[in-house]
């Protein structure tokens, strides 16, 4: 991880839970595991500060526990880098379960992700006594609930083992898939006397099953989102429709979150070759593709031209499908390592063109299609000037978008000086890795130019706020306009500007944060589907 992640990690953690938190968070950033002992030592903090500390972020699946390896009675604390970033993506999560499940889903939505993790129970009755929606019912809120967890945005933690060889000291956890997502067992009645004061959340049935949302299931959405709109903006509104049945109806056999894999067993002419391996997805036949839109669409467009909508995302150059047999009226695979690799060299591109210009943008082209050029060729291919090509060519090579390969050749006779030939290429995995850490760089600058301007101008915007509930209550008991008018008026006009222009920036600010975090995610799908590299994708976590 680069020391760009750790500032925005640490930043995210700061506003989100606190200075504590963030200190015990940023020793465990700076080491694989380490013990109690050792995060009190290098926190200075209190053994009482740090324990709280690791139980919020073990509470909201940030920090994993294990024995350690030198002694079995003594936990070792890890963080999970990775998904510190989710907590960036929250109003995203909510906004997609609303989108599906209307506004009971999306206060049950943000109940667990305030909550990290609880009850089922626990999640229902605090969404009955806070939420907005107070006409729903107990029993519409269980639907909601069991819905979303058939669907997998919800999924159960592991159980704790309680047996007597169940180690006092550090807890074990019971590992079982297949209940991941079985729904519990409400009780609607014990709800109501919840509610009431008769009862309490530890009589419920269960109250041992603590459950959360999983993040791989919203990630799955986002990834199809985009692929969805990049078939839509380049092909059509029919195309995307058909593309988003090709997706439905591979995940019924494939594992959505494969890999690339790599084989090392293969020797030529004595050298061991590595040999990777392109996994799409399994095979989809065109019948299966008909069957599905004509039982669930009603758009007689996509069925009458279905065959024609398939050829042309099959012979598109994003290269999201592929045709790999004839059987069944064709047989098509989803090739995600090709799709993210156009879409990630696609927002390259992008910011090579704002930052360079257009032309620096051809010549990132041309060599990423030559794979090695040298110079002189490359203003040929190119069609630009040869000035103005070395130029742009070597501001590109300055911010590392592109990379020069030497070449040695020896002199004639072995006595002159060498030759060596400088060819441009592109260092893909590098390139998409040095622009998510500029990325990075610039959500950490982003958020703390945030808090500044709030910490900046705090007087002010407490006053506005104060000012807005006197108003609203006054309008509530019914004032006369003339006396809300009066109150209105203390708040002075040049305090109103500065409030004004405040707010703008912030709101602006947001919106840059919200386009970064969507850049963020599309670099991290290239690296999730085209390289070995580590990323927080598990099936189940």
């Amino acid at each position: 991880m680069s020391a760009d992640y750790a500032d925005l990690c640490s930043a995210l953690l700061e506003q989100c839970f606190g200075k504590v938190v963030q200190a015990v968070a940023d020793c465990l950033f700076s080491a694989n595991t380490r013990t109690l002992s050792q995060i009190v030592s290098s926190t200075k903090l209190s053994r009482k500060e740090v324990t709280l500390a690791l139980a919020v972020l073990i509470k909201f699946r940030l920090v994993n526990f294990e024995p350690s390896m030198i002694n079995a009675y003594l936990p070792e604390y890890s963080l999970k880098r990775e998904d510190i970033i989710c907590l960036l993506r929250y109003s995203r999560y909510i906004h997609l379960v609303q989108s599906k499940y209307g506004s009971i889903g999306a206060s049950i939505a943000e109940e667990l992700l305030n909550s990290g993790s609880d009850t089922a129970t626990s999640i229902l009755v605090k969404c009955l006594t806070n939420g907005e929606n107070k006409s729903e019912t107990a029993e519409n809120y269980r639907d909601i609930f069991h819905k979303m967890i058939t669907d997998h945005y919800i999924i159960k933690t592991p159980e704790l083992i309680t047996n007597e060889d169940q180690d006092e000291l550090i807890p074990k956890f019971l590992t079982t898939e297949c209940d991941f997502f079985v729904p519990p067992i409400i009780d609607l009645q014990l709800l109501t006397k919840i509610q009431s004061g008769e009862a309490s959340v530890e009589n419920a049935q269960d109250s041992a099953m603590v459950w959360n949302l999983n993040y791989d299931r919203f990630h799955q959405e986002f990834r199809d989102d985009v692929m969805k709109l990049a078939v839509e903006r380049k092909l059509g509104e029919n195309a995307a429709e058909c593309f988003r049945f090709i997706l439905k109806i591979m995940y019924n056999t494939t594992d959505p979150w494969q890999r690339v894999s790599f084989l090392t067993y293969i020797f030529v002419h004595k050298r061991l070759m590595i040999v990777a391996l392109q996994r799409a997805s399994n095979q989809v036949t065109f019948g299966e593709i008909k069957q599905a839109i004509e039982k669930k669409s009603k758009n007689l467009d996509l069925m009458k031209h279905l065959d024609q909508y398939i050829a042309l995302i099959t012979d598109d150059s994003l290269g999201f499908l592929r045709k790999v047999g004839d059987m069944g009226g064709g047989q098509y695979v989803v090739d995600m390592e090709r799709a993210f690799e156009s879409l990630a060299f696609a927002c390259v591109e992008s910011v090579i063109t704002e930052r360079f210009g257009s032309k620096a943008a051809r010549i990132f082209r041309v060599i990423r299609f030559k794979k090695f050029i040298e110079q002189e060729d490359l203003q040929k291919e190119a069609m630009i000037p040869a000035k103005e090509a070395k130029s742009l060519a070597y501001n590109l090579f300055q911010e590392q978008f592109i990379h020069v390969r030497v070449i040695k050749k020896a002199g004639g006779g072995g006595s002159g000086p060498a030759k060596a030939f400088y060819l441009f290429q592109i260092k893909t995995k590098d390139t998409v890795r040095m622009l998510l850490d500029v990325c990075y760089k610039a959500l950490y600058n982003i958020i703390r130019r945030s808090n500044y301007e709030k910490s900046e101008h705090k007087g002010l915007i407490e006053k506005s706020q104060r000012l807005d509930s006197i108003v609203e209550t006054m309008k509530e008991r019914g004032e006369s306009e003339d006396y809300i008018a009066e109150i209105v008026e203390t708040f002075t006009p040049p305090e109103c500007e500065i409030l004004n222009k405040v707010k703008h920036r912030i709101k602006t600010l947001s919106k840059a944060e919200l386009t970064l975090d969507d850049t963020i995610f599309l670099l991290q799908m290239y690296q999730h589907h085209c390289t070995m590299l580590p990323t927080g994708i598990q099936k189940f976590k």
